[in-house]
């Protein structure tokens, strides 16, 4: 199977800007979200190259994290993190899905 090259990429840009979060603005929270919800997200990636139809974690942390920054988006109107990790929540969300179809089933042996 290819690697979910999208899904490391969005873990490290996650995990990224939590380390920028903290480093600009001392937000121990931010690093810790950012942290936890990249190694999640990473896992969820390697899970996905292993087999494609295998989305549950990917979708959960994508869910949860597209859904806490499109509330923060929403209240405060700034696009800076907020609205754009729910556009690339949103994004990985539907790339995941559609991996998942399309994916040609495993053989057992």
């Amino acid at each position: 199977m290819p690697a979910d090259v999208l899904g490391y990429v969005y873990a490290a840009a996650v995990a990224a800007g939590g380390v920028l979060g903290y480093v600009k603005a001392q937000s121990i929270p931010s690093l810790g979200a950012g942290l936890a919800f990249g190694s999640v997200l990473g896992y969820g990636a390697y899970q996905t190259s292993e087999d494609p139809t295998n989305i549950r974690l990917s979708v959960a942390a994508t869910l949860v994290l597209g859904g806490l920054m499109g509330v923060r988006y929403y209240s405060s109107g700034k696009m800076m993190p907020a609205g754009m990790l729910a556009i690339l929540s949103t994004a990985m969300l539907i790339k995941t899905v559609v991996r998942s179809f399309t994916a040609v089933p495993m053989k057992t042996q």
